[in-house]
């Protein structure tokens, strides 16, 4: 094509007129080397024409990242044959018939014989995608790099591998790439921070950069002992999260006295705001670097292939995005980064007396938009930079444009992903990004096949890229500054802010977002919190609750119930209002809290700081759900007088938080007695509520000895009720000194992870080893188990990973920055001894435990093989530092062993297979489900927590959820002041009334249809839909409720319009109730007992007096007993020996709203619905069946 005519001197002073001009002649010069592509007449690769043709599909991603995901990606082929079948069931309608035909006999013949089908279809479809990556055995490599150099083009090599989860495959990693750069066909080789370190803290920056540059040292200090020029490493990037460490350890190793005349390379990411000022910060060290008679430096700049995480990231924290905001974004700063940086003066710098200015900053314009190419293109030659700028494109994409446009930008360097077949799976996050770059229409390569001058793929391309320079020109006319980063979080400055106004009407509830640990204002004022934490004495300075002894007890308690009466008569508004601001004093006092959980508790704040936030969102959301309390229809609401908040160590700061906030919210007087090991934790919590406006008579903080002052503050018969957190045997402790005392706890759990065959392997040991290790293993929702199904058990691979990983683990004091496993809070429990040194018959070490230190409270981790079904471990919470392994045939035998135990609290499922994700959703028990992620970490609302079985105590509504506030009083009936239009849906409930109402007088009938009506409204508004308040696109958060197993107990007095009422209740809830019913009660209720089991199949299994149902409590099957009537304190001490049994005994009331509660338990379940951050259209499809409506009908 004829050369292009250069833009005058005078024009090229004006921005307007050099942008116009690269507008134009970009347009220009991309129609030639089309033009020049079609005459070439090259065909394109056929495996790129095709996957390309499948692609343009409306079917065709969804098919083909599922087959590359989950056939190739799959580890056992029954699992992947599994996804064949699945996968062929819908094919593309642009496969050929004969693919068609191939591809459902697969399908069909993969179940039959796996071992046969499935290695041919996944050689098939690596024959699709391999020419985006390189065999990496060494004669195919060789003869692959020997083909591609033939074509006159440069090539960077990207090893790939497994997910880095342990020092092991970081070493092998590295050593990988440092084998590929002593080739002698090999001179290039990127790296990441990442792929070669596996204990990367942000919290520890400093630490982490010091770390990173050991590993890497040595590699470049191999490097530029070669000739120049002949050994180069280019530092890669992926996530934000690494841009600061990854340009500090590049310019800390360019600073090495060895590698002073060493030129290395960095990729920096268009897409973030922040690559412009790092574009410059490079700049400017390389222009010193080579002023001072050094090498320069060389960055390779691409938009960025870590969106769709970055996005998960950001929703998932509740952060700011990291990315420039759209596509057209993206790529205004792709040109701005270009135009601001191919200037002589940035790219050459002046050397010694003489000042002649040489090369500092060479630069890799990465990319296949033609239109950018040419744009960067014309500028250098209009800047007179083309020496120090070369051009790059991925290897296996746009090759027959490449070819064209190397003629005028000169050979290309080609990114060359490399893995070996055998570990093809290790490649499926790099081909999902390629797939979906190739298949988004807002992306420049979904039309490269299309692409012609004047066809509609031009046009659409041509139209983008004006857009992004007209915007560029006014970006640089009106805001010329540098951009900063778009996550401004700064912890320090925000705890000197004034506390906001506070508003006569609360703004809608939000959760409090974590500390972003990426950014250096952060990390810098964590460290501030650790020095405090280590200071010597300073922790003797942080008060302590005072110590009252056994003879004060009664006079705290007689002040406390007085001051409760002026505190409930505070409209809830008010004492909303007041815990608002205690929430913002927290938030302000988050570095203080940081510090004290870190002397008294041995917590880090990567531990600690998510457990601050959880605090604040429990006082905002309990102020706003109590202020709703009035607002029931058909019940009131009167609050205990005196709530004693018994919490535990393992969560010091939260735990405590909430069940105090609670309390003040409804009205309640609290008395905080603090876990021993960590008072001052509680203190902080409970002088933030002083602050606020919380009278120091109604919130008391006392620590009273753990014998006969404690024992007579929980037994004391003016305690309304207790708040537990703790083991279940202490919930029958205390339950054992005062039968009649209400108790609501959190208490034990023996948690476990499924993984099956269909899981993705990395990602589910990575959640494995976070559930069970984090915090020491002493979260109670922690995994101690992991179930492995089948040949997930037998994975040599899987082991290998597991071990390196657990092994990895930096554990330590958190006055070392970097440990990522903090100290027990106290000497291990002779359970945890047993767990944590002892082997039960059939087990064997995998990894075993080591005491590192004479404090017996630092412990590595232990991970036990051959855990047998019933066995110690199986059955036994141990509350540390150590996981059993179990195998399970299928999944019906993984769920059998994980419903085994006597709780339900956590409960977690590793599948891609939606079909075993169904049936484990459905029958797993437990009050919180995870799946395809970790099992801790709940969040206030997103996953309100709270579990079944002996893992609580009382009615079991969970914290942080929408029920909780509710628990704090007592519920009496009242008359329905709003109308119900609900209409009864149950035809049976509808019959039992009508016949009821021949028992009942009229005034009783009346109330009966007016509560069935009020039930139905209920279902419909809270209990019979799935509810997912929080909405986040990559993550399912589902509140649902599911019907329990409940025993009604009719007591002689038991009214029968009371009876009546619990079983119509019962019924709308989907619960057919066993019924106890004492010997001698009213005629009538045998009467409606008898309509009961006509209509609603209800049965009477048992009668007789109090004393006879009491010695029944031992072996009742069901965990609640819905009281009709009352009881004597026989059954009460009998119940009070079950903790695991609730006996429901407030009065029943016409409100749908509070009866529906006693016949559901709740279940908070937790799905990650994307895949590499893409949508993940079978989950989202399973997210939408729990959010749908339960039926309304029989």
């Amino acid at each position: 094509m004829a050369p292009l005519t250069p833009l005058s001197d005078s024009d090229s002073s004006s921005i307007p007129a050099e942008l116009a001009y690269l507008d134009g002649r970009a347009e220009a010069l991309v129609n030639g080397w089309l033009q020049t592509t079609a005459t070439l007449a090259q065909k394109p690769h056929p495996s790129a024409q095709r996957l390309a043709a499948i692609l343009a599909d409306p079917k065709g991603l969804d098919f083909t990242v599922g087959f590359v995901d989950r056939v190739i990606g799959i580890e056992d082929d029954r699992a992947a044959a599994a996804a064949l079948a699945e996968l062929t069931a819908d094919l593309p309608a642009s496969l050929s018939p004969l693919d068609r035909a191939q591809l459902r006999l697969g399908g069909t013949m993969g179940r039959i014989a796996p071992r046969v089908v499935i290695p041919v279809a996944r050689a098939r479809m690596r024959s699709m995608v391999g020419h985006m990556i390189v065999d990496a055995r060494d004669r195919q490599f060789t003869r692959t790099v020997a083909k591609l150099r033939r074509g006159g083009h440069r090539l960077n090599i990207n090893p790939l591998g497994e997910a880095v989860l342990g020092d092991g495959e970081a070493d092998r990693h590295l050593e990988q790439a440092r084998a590929l750069l002593r080739r002698d066909d090999v001179d290039y080789v990127s790296i990441k921070v990442s792929s070669v370190s596996s204990q990367i803290s942000m919290w520890a920056y400093d630490e982490t950069v010091d770390y990173v540059l050991e590993r890497l040292e040595p590699m470049y200090r191999e490097a530029a002992a070669a000739p120049a020029g002949t050994k180069f490493i280019n530092l890669d990037m992926e996530e934000y999260r690494d841009l600061n460490l990854t340009v500090e350890v590049f310019t800390r190793l360019l600073s090495l006295p060895e590698l002073h005349d060493y030129e290395g390379g960095i990729v920096l990411q268009a897409y973030l705001p922040d690559a412009l000022g790092a574009m410059q910060r490079l700049a400017a060290f390389a222009a010193d670097r080579v002023s001072r008679g050094g090498a320069g430096i060389k960055v390779r700049l691409v938009k960025g292939a870590n969106l769709a995480m970055e996005k998960v990231h950001a929703e998932m924290a509740d952060w700011p995005l990291v990315t420039c905001d759209s596509k057209l974004a993206t790529d205004v700063n792709y040109k701005r980064v270009l135009f601001e940086t191919m200037r002589p003066e940035v790219m050459t710098a002046p050397v010694g007396e003489s000042g002649e200015r040489r090369g500092a900053l060479r630069l890799g314009v990465a990319g296949h938009n033609l239109f950018d190419i040419a744009f960067a293109h014309l500028l250098s030659e209009q800047r007179g930079v083309t020496d120090h700028v070369e051009f790059e494109m991925l290897h296996g994409m746009a090759t027959e444009q490449a070819q064209a446009l190397s003629t005028d930008v000169g050979r290309l360097l080609l990114y060359v992903p490399t893995v070996a077949p055998g570990e093809f799976d290790v490649a499926i996050s790099y081909l999902v990004r390629r797939l979906e770059e190739n298949a988004a229409s807002e992306n420049f390569m979904s039309g490269i096949f299309d692409l012609a001058p004047g066809s509609d793929a031009f046009v659409r391309e041509a139209g983008r890229f004006h857009s992004a320079v007209e915007e560029l020109g006014k970006i640089l006319a009106t805001d010329p500054a540098v951009p900063g980063p778009n996550d401004h979080q700064n912890r320090a400055a925000q705890e000197q802010e004034p506390l906001p106004e506070l508003s006569a009407v609360l703004p809608p509830f939000d959760n409090e977002p974590d500390t972003n640990a990426a950014l250096p204002a952060n990390q810098a004022w964590a460290r501030d919190a650790i020095a405090q934490a280590t200071t010597a004495g300073w922790l003797d300075t942080v008060a302590v609750p005072p110590v009252i002894a056994d003879d004060e007890v009664d006079d705290v308690i007689a002040r406390a119930r007085e001051a409760a009466l002026q505190w409930a008569a505070r409209p809830a508004a008010q004492r909303a209002a007041i815990l608002e601001r205690a929430a913002d004093l927290l938030a302000r006092r988050r570095g203080r809290l940081v510090a004290i959980a870190a002397a008294e508790a041995g917590k880090s704040p990567e531990q600690s700081d998510p457990e601050i936030s959880e605090a604040i969102d429990f006082a905002r959301y309990y102020a706003r759900r109590a202020t709703e309390l009035d607002d029931i229809d058909g019940a009131r609401f009167s609050p205990d007088r005196l709530i004693v908040v018994a919490p535990p160590w393992n969560f010091p700061i939260a735990i405590p938080a909430g069940g105090t906030f609670a309390a003040l919210a409804v009205g309640a007087a609290v008395i905080h007695k603090p876990a021993a090991p960590t008072p001052r934790c509680a203190m902080a919590v409970l002088e933030a509520l002083w602050e606020a406006g919380v009278p120091r008579e109604v919130c008391v903080g006392m620590f009273p000895d753990e014998g006969p002052a404690g024992k007579r503050l929980l037994s004391h018969p003016q305690v309304d009720r207790v708040i537990l957190t703790g083991a279940s045997e202490t919930a029958a402790l205390f339950a054992s000194w005062r039968p009649e005392l209400a108790i609501n706890a959190e208490t034990s759990g023996k948690n476990a992870l499924v993984i099956t065959p269909a899981a993705d392997r990395d990602l589910a040991i990575a959640d494995l080893v976070r559930s069970a290790f984090g915090h020491a293993g002493q979260k109670c929702s922690a995994a101690s188990l992991g179930i492995l199904v089948g040949a997930v058990y037998d994975s040599a691979r899987f082991r290998r990973q597991l071990v390196d990983a657990a092994s990895s683990l930096v554990v330590d004091w958190p006055s070392n920055m970097k440990a990522t496993v903090g100290p027990l809070t106290e000497p291990p429990s002779d359970k945890l001894l047993r767990a944590l040194t002892t082997l039960e018959p059939g087990e064997s070490w995998v990894l075993q435990p080591r005491q590192l230190d004479d404090t017996g409270r630092l412990w590595s981790p232990g991970i036990k093989d051959g855990v047998a079904p019933g066995s110690f471990f199986h059955r036994t919470e141990v509350f540390g530092p150590v996981l059993g392994l179990m195998r399970a045939d299928d999944v019906d035998e993984a769920l059998a062993l994980q419903n085994a135990t006597d709780f339900g609290l956590t409960a977690g499922l590793h599948s891609r297979d939606v079909t075993e994700v169904r049936t484990w959703l459905d029958r797993v028990q437990a009050g919180n489900l995870y799946v395809n992620r970790g099992i801790t970490g709940a969040i206030v609302r997103r996953q309100p927590f709270g579990g079944w079985k002996r893992s609580s105590v009382g009615l079991g509504s969970k914290a942080g959820g929408p029920n909780y506030v509710m628990l704090m009083g007592r519920w009496s009936d009242a008359p329905h002041t709003v109308g119900s239009t609900a209409t009864v849906q149950l035809p049976a409930v509808s019959a039992f009334a009508a016949d009821a109402a021949s028992v009942l007088n009229d005034d009783d009938a009346a109330w009966l249809r007016v509560a069935a009506a009020d039930d139905e409204a209920a279902w419909r508004s809270e209990f019979g839909t799935g509810r997912d308040e929080t909405g986040l696109e990559c993550e399912a958060n589902v509140f649902r409720y599911r019907p329990t197993s409940v025993l009604v107990r009719v007591g002689a007095d038991g009214a029968p319009a009371d009876l009546a009422r619990v079983l119509v209740a019962a019924h709308r809830a989907g619960v057919t109730p066993e019924v106890s019913a004492s010997a001698s009660t009213d005629p009538a209720v045998a009467q409606v007992l008898d309509l009961a089991a006509r209509h609603l199949g209800v049965a009477v299994t048992h009668r007789g007096d109090d004393a006879a149902f009491a010695k029944s409590i031992d072996s009742l099957r069901q965990h609640r007993v819905r009281l009709v009537g009352s009881v004597d304190d026989e059954v009460r001490v009998a119940v009070a020996a079950r903790p695991d049994v609730a006996l429901l005994d407030d009065e029943v009331t016409g409100s749908g709203r509070v009866e529906l509660r006693y016949w559901l338990a709740e279940q908070a379940v937790s799905v990650t619905l994307h895949r590499f951050g893409n949508p993940d259209p079978a989950f989202h499809t399973l997210a939408a069946e729990l959010t749908g409506a339960s039926d309304l009908t029989e």
